[in-house]
């Protein structure tokens, strides 16, 4: 991958910030209106930990997800992924940014309807450099029996379940999801929180989660509270809490 001149190569120290963020502005001009969404964001986040972002809408929390994950630039401030400076670069080389370290999940599927969930998820395993198989990845959510089914033919949380999976299969640094059981009911919010769990457990991916449901928080190791851009309290939960533990 080429990153921006003067960049030293991906620094694999696990004790070390994977993402730093540093005076994180971001100004978005609303016709003769300037929205401010962030407002000076001071943040670390560490190899293979789970961050949950808290917040009411219009706190900040997907600009500032949109912008570690490349999705969108900042107004002023730094924010450096290893010892490379986002902030610095052109959208080529944050597309290859995205391409090659992070998997995002959103509150909704788009999953293409005519490919099967082993298709969809085959999408991201061609252009990957070191993907696992789309039978891999399915398994990693339990769809492995389902894998020849049409989104038509799966429920909402397994079309979640698969876009998880499409997302993880190219061995993402870093996972980015955003309200990922927004749409779900508690049941089925359940396993999509445990397959999100799993993947950071068991293949010691950074993640972060993005939700209003403060419940969910109960299964991070740290919880990032924003408000009006800002944030506002970081607390460290005493007992981490599987997803079926949690109090809904």
């Amino acid at each position: 991958m080429a990153y921006a001149s003067g960049d030293a190569p991906l620094n694999q120290d696990p004790h070390r910030a994977v993402f730093q963020a540093r005076g994180l502005c971001k100004v978005y001009q609303m016709g003769e209106v300037a929205v401010q969404a962030l407002r000076g964001v001071d943040l670390d986040l560490h190899q293979g930990e789970f961050v949950v972002f808290l917040g009411p809408s219009g706190s900040g929390k997907s600009t500032l997800l949109n912008i570690l994950g490349g999705l969108d630039t900042p107004t002023s401030g730094t924010v450096r992924y290893a010892d490379h400076d986002l902030s610095v670069y052109d959208d080529a080389s944050l597309t290859r940014y995205r391409r090659e370290h992070v998997g995002f999940v959103f509150q909704f599927y788009n999953l293409i309807p005519s490919l099967t969930a082993r298709e969809n998820v085959a999408l991201v395993t061609e252009i990957a450099a070191d993907p696992m198989t789309p039978e891999e990845a399915l398994a990693l959510v339990d769809l492995a029996e389902r894998m020849n089914h049409f989104p038509a033919q799966l429920s909402g949380g397994e079309q979640q379940r698969v876009a998880i999976a499409r997302a993880v299969a190219k061995r993402p640094a870093v996972l980015l999801c955003d309200e990922p059981t927004g749409a779900l009911d508690v049941a089925t919010g359940i396993k999509v929180l445990e397959a999100i769990a799993r993947i950071n457990r068991d293949l010691g991916t950074t993640t972060a989660v993005i939700t209003h449901n403060a419940v969910i928080g109960d299964m991070a190791d740290r919880v990032i509270h924003l408000s009006n851009g800002l944030v506002s309290i970081v607390e460290c939960p005493a007992h981490k809490k599987a997803p079926r533990e949690l109090s809904w």
